[in-house]
């Protein structure tokens, strides 16, 4: 797992090309404040291939946060991942991995008949009860999460994942209500605390696309409060000294911005936008989207962007993502090395202050 040690000499190597801020704690851990994110692509040899080369060239220029998910491509890219770390001059202790477990993954490509996968691989061998499914593909059920956790272990070929994100629990929320997914994911806390206690997992959170952005009226909300109250009963079910919820993962960037601009969660003081509450929570944030699949590198409101420091258009939203409140990294979708080193780039230049960044949406 990712140590003190380790990231903090990985930081002394490389922090003299960057800007200030670029290097940010995560636990006792420093981190970059770009990491690389593996969703897109195919599930080809080909695609792995360029993976494993960005992946590598990341790792070796100054990135040391790596965003995977058991589903991403048919397993393929938590094994490209693995793959790279074993390749790459950098040591496993130096680097964050962060995956995610909830949507049932297929293995290596996508079956002629998905459904029928499902039912053979999960359901009838007993991994997935049919009534824990939403969708027909996603289950964040306590012994589906077990099951999972070892695969990516597997996968990734190492003993200890430093953050596992319960992926999407907001899925669940077509099939059953509010209080029922919350109580899921309680129970899904408890196994992970026990996974922590165990060394298979250093810390947990929660990924979301929509849940932590929307009002309380919206249908795929969930209240981030109520998630942090959920994980110190689940510490406190499990015996734990303190809950091992860490982080979340939400989609940021210039044109989703509504993780700094909607108030839907209680703070202290009042009704709190996502980034803040987690702020004063003590959550790490990891934005997704944060170029938004590449839009940003070819438009950009001006008065935006005439704000943000950085050569490329790509760079300048990168920049955006990781000015915000509260975020820890920014992750880009990187599955090509020829946009490795652009990507790297962006953290040469200083991202917005507080007050400059306010100033983006007056």
């Amino acid at each position: 797992m990712a140590t003190r040690e380790a990231t903090w000499d990985y930081r002394d190597r490389h922090h003299e090309r960057f800007a200030r801020t670029y290097f940010r704690a995560f636990g006792d851990c420093v981190v970059s404040s770009i990491g690389v994110g593996t969703y897109l692509g195919d599930p080809t040899d080909a695609a792995d291939e360029n993976y494993e080369a960005a992946l590598v060239d990341a790792l070796e220029s100054g990135i040391n946060v790596v965003d995977t998910a058991i589903n991403y491509r048919c397993q393929r890219s938590e094994r490209v991942v693995g793959a790279a770390i074993d390749a790459a001059d950098v040591d496993r202790e130096a680097v964050l991995i962060a995956t995610k477990g909830g949507f049932v993954p297929f293995d290596g490509e996508r079956p002629d008949d998905p459904g029928r996968f499902i039912r053979e691989e999960y359901v009838e061998p007993g991994l997935v009860d049919r009534e824990d499914l939403a969708m027909g593909q996603h289950c964040i059920a306590p012994d589906y999460l077990d099951d999972q956790l070892d695969r990516s272990l597997e996968n990734l070929g190492v003993e200890t994942i430093d953050c596992y994100y319960v992926h999407n629990p907001e899925t669940q929320l077509e099939v059953r209500s509010r209080e029922a997914v919350y109580d899921q994911l309680e129970a899904a806390f408890v196994r992970l605390e026990e996974r922590a206690a165990a060394g298979d997992l250093r810390h947990y959170g929660v990924a979301s696309w929509e849940s932590f952005r929307v009002g309380p009226d919206h249908d795929s909300y969930l209240s981030l409060p109520e998630v942090v109250s959920r994980a110190r009963r689940a510490s406190d079910r499990a015996g734990t000294e303190a809950t091992h919820l860490r982080a979340i993962q939400l989609p940021f960037n210039v044109f989703m911005a509504d993780a700094f601009t909607v108030e839907s969660h209680e703070g202290a003081a009042g009704p709190q936008s996502a980034l803040w509450f987690a702020n004063d929570a003590g959550l790490d944030v990891f934005t997704s989207a944060s170029i938004m699949q590449g839009r940003l590198a070819s438009e950009m409101p001006e008065q935006v962007e005439a704000k943000l420091d950085g050569e490329t258009r790509a760079q300048r939203a990168i920049n955006f993502a990781r000015s915000a409140p509260g975020v820890t990294s920014a992750l880009v979708g990187t599955g090509s090395p020829e946009h490795v080193a652009e990507n790297v780039a962006a953290g040469t230049h200083e991202p917005l202050g507080a007050d400059a960044f306010d100033d983006v949406f007056e």
